[in-house]
């Protein structure tokens, strides 16, 4: 069924774009197929799973809906020596750069246009990466960021970067997904899809949802949250559970 709903909307937007466009007009994900999020490794994909998630350095599946990972407000923990290199477009606090603790990752300084130019001159380049290995989608992660940043960032610092990224996604033809600050409308900016972590757990799936409609992705990591989306959105939207780490061998549910 979701091979017959994703081909009708390749097909529909194909005969809609004009026939001299350079770039194909970006495609949102179908509503209500399922998904997976492949962040910690790739692995094998179940034959009734229409949509993947992978971090921008794993391949796209064949015959699927591939959404590319992108940490664009924070640095990945693995690649300090790379931002080391772009020091001054971390944001630092007292000579130290602010962490977000629970992952250790190192808030980016979006606060300056000139600073938002340089990191997107950096992190386009994985955007257009994404969609040269055949991506269809770009999750744009740690939007709210700055909520993290002890007061160094604002949330007009967030909207102003996240259009330029927005922009760079769509001119490589690739759509663009809202992770999280549910209550924010990224459609002002351009976001096609939301990517919703815990959005049962903390009672924010009808915020996006008032947003984005069915195009909602939603991932729990607890059992009671899960089985409680699955009641209240399952008939609406493709819910996933995952292990927090979402560990290559780790925890993988749908609502049945």
């Amino acid at each position: 069924m979701w091979r017959a709903i994703l081909a009708g909307v390749l097909v529909a937007t194909a005969l809609a774009a004009p026939a001299s466009a350079a770039t194909e007009a970006p495609v949102p994900p179908p509503a209500g197929v399922a998904w997976d999020y492949q962040l910690g490794g790739a692995r094998a994909v179940p034959e009734d799973v229409g949509i993947v998630v992978r971090d921008r350095h794993a391949p796209p599946v064949a015959g699927r809906y591939n959404v590319c990972y992108v940490n664009g407000f924070q640095t990945q923990p693995d690649a300090r020596r790379f931002w080391r290199r772009h020091w001054s477009l971390v944001l630092q606090r007292r000579g130290e750069p602010v962490t977000d603790a629970a992952w250790g990752e190192w808030l980016l300084d979006i606060g300056t246009p000139a600073k938002r130019r340089k990191l997107v001159r950096i992190v386009g380049r994985w955007v257009d990466r994404c969609a040269e290995d055949g991506f269809d989608a770009v999750e744009l992660d740690n939007l709210d960021s700055f909520s993290r940043s002890h007061g160094l960032l604002s949330r007009v610092d967030a909207r102003a970067y996240a259009s330029r990224l927005v922009a760079r996604a769509h001119a490589a033809g690739l759509a663009a997904a809202q992770k999280n600050r549910a209550q924010w409308d990224g459609t002002v900016v351009g976001f096609d899809f939301a990517i919703a972590e815990q959005c049962g757990q903390y009672d924010e799936c009808g915020a996006y949802v008032s947003t984005y409609g069915d195009l909602v992705l939603a991932v729990e990591y607890r059992r009671r949250p899960f089985r409680q989306t699955c009641r209240e959105w399952g008939d609406r939207l493709s819910v996933l559970r995952r292990d927090l780490a979402l560990a290559v061998d780790g925890r993988r549910r749908w609502c049945r």
